[in-house]
């Protein structure tokens, strides 16, 4: 039956060619509108996380308080053992050490004079630490524009437009000009090994990266970091397993009265990102569903309009002797075999089309020229196993239940009237 069924729908173009060109445009749609969505929604908070906030991160209640300001004399002290004990308590997950900090960058143009200055937000990660992955996290190498990684203590990454500012070159000298830990005014010069473009504004025109060990040389941070990162090991954010770590680790100082005590913040709880992670999931499957309800009404019309059309077909093999029950059935097995070849092949155009998306990305950098948003600058979808089969929801569920209601009609012809309807 089925193969009898087959055959007829490959040789009448006429009944299966539209709504199979149909199903396969709303299916496509579907999985690239559903990817896309998880693509950029998910790009913002991996982005955040890479950058700043970590899976979670660990503070000192007062650095926390007033993160903003980048107080590094609210520093952690004894970090190592801090971050060893971490590391021990919470074995899923990847502990790195962080230093941010702000001062003035300073070109020496050789004559006891400057080329020119600007003002600098810096990052000092582990990059000089092959087990840390910083560098891969980062994604330093696919941002790198100019240069090499630091190989050594005293070389710097800085932004690229901002070198292209003060018109500095691979391995021309800057030095920083800021405030050390304990207040005190510092100088440190570093060798500029390169360039780097990440996409976001605020970092391209004015970030410096150096390595944890120059930082606390040039603050006076000696075992002391601002701040310890934690990131899941599948570099996936999990919002319930990380409040539940945060949860753990700040009962062990719910009695402590100091300011300085450790504080573990989950991401959901930094740069108010606990709104934008409800309303992601929310938002989202709302987006899908009512797309997947108007492509299910879309795809219902055409089953429904398809079985109307054949009125004429059904009366003639009513009037041969066959029965209403045996074309009701042989109507749904057609929908179910059209509805399936449409989703089968829209759903691989609409993962082609996912991967394109998540490889290339649509690039939105002309649109953020001055925005400081910390935010992806190419939004790339991402392909998640559901959408292997939520094209099949609207494909073939909505084109079969369209046939269903559409065959009803066969239960209410009426066998005497047939050959009068025939001759008309």
């Amino acid at each position: 039956m089925i193969r009898f069924l087959l055959k007829g729908i490959l040789r009448d173009k006429n009944r299966s060619m539209l709504p199979v060109i149909i199903i396969t445009i709303g299916v496509t749609l579907t999985i690239l509108l559903s990817g896309y969505l998880k693509g950029v929604m998910g790009d913002l908070t991996d982005q955040n996380a890479r950058f700043e906030t970590g899976h979670v991160k660990v503070m000192t209640r007062a650095y926390y308080e007033n993160k903003d300001q980048l107080p590094n004399d609210l520093a952690l002290l004894d970090a190592a053992a801090l971050t060893d004990t971490l590391r021990k308590a919470f074995p899923d997950m990847q502990w790195v050490n962080r230093i941010r900090f702000g001062g003035l960058i300073d070109v020496p143009d050789g004559d006891d004079g400057s080329k020119g200055q600007g003002p600098a937000v810096g990052m000092a990660l582990e990059l000089l630490s092959a087990s840390s992955g910083e560098i891969q996290r980062m994604n330093i190498p696919g941002a790198l524009v100019k240069g090499h990684l630091p190989a050594r203590s005293g070389e710097a990454l800085i932004g690229h437009d901002f070198a292209t500012k003060l018109n500095v070159k691979i391995g021309d000298e800057i030095t920083y000009m800021g405030a050390t830990m304990n207040g005190s005014l510092t100088f440190y010069r570093f060798s500029v090994s390169g360039t780097l473009r990440f996409g976001s504004a605020g970092l391209d025109r004015g970030a410096i990266i150096i390595d944890i060990s120059d930082a606390r040389t040039m603050l006076d941070m000696e075992d002391a970091t601002g701040e310890i990162l934690g990131f899941f090991e599948s570099n996936v954010y999990n919002d319930d397993l990380a409040l539940a770590h945060a949860a753990r680790f700040n009962s062990r100082y719910v009695q402590v009265r100091n300011e300085y005590a450790p504080v573990m913040i989950a991401l959901r709880d930094q740069n108010n990102l606990a709104g934008y992670l409800d309303y992601v999931d929310m938002f989202s499957l709302l987006f899908v569903g009512i797309f997947v309800f108007a492509m299910s009404i879309v795809l219902w019309n055409t089953g429904l309009l398809g079985g109307l059309r054949r009125y004429q077909e059904f009366g003639i093999r009513l009037a041969l002797g066959e029965e209403k029950g045996h074309i009701y059935r042989t109507l749904v097995y057609e929908a179910i075999l059209i509805g399936a070849i449409g989703s089968v092949i829209g759903t691989c155009t609409g993962l082609l089309g996912i991967w394109y998306l998540q490889v290339h990305g649509i690039d939105i950098s002309g649109m953020m020229k001055n925005s400081t948003m910390m935010m992806p600058s190419v939004l790339r979808a991402r392909f998640t196993p559901d959408l292997l089969y939520i094209g099949f929801i609207p494909g073939l569920f909505a084109m079969v239940f369209g046939n269903m209601l559409s065959g009803i009609g066969i239960y209410k012809r009426q066998t005497a009237a047939l050959f009068k309807e025939l001759e008309v």
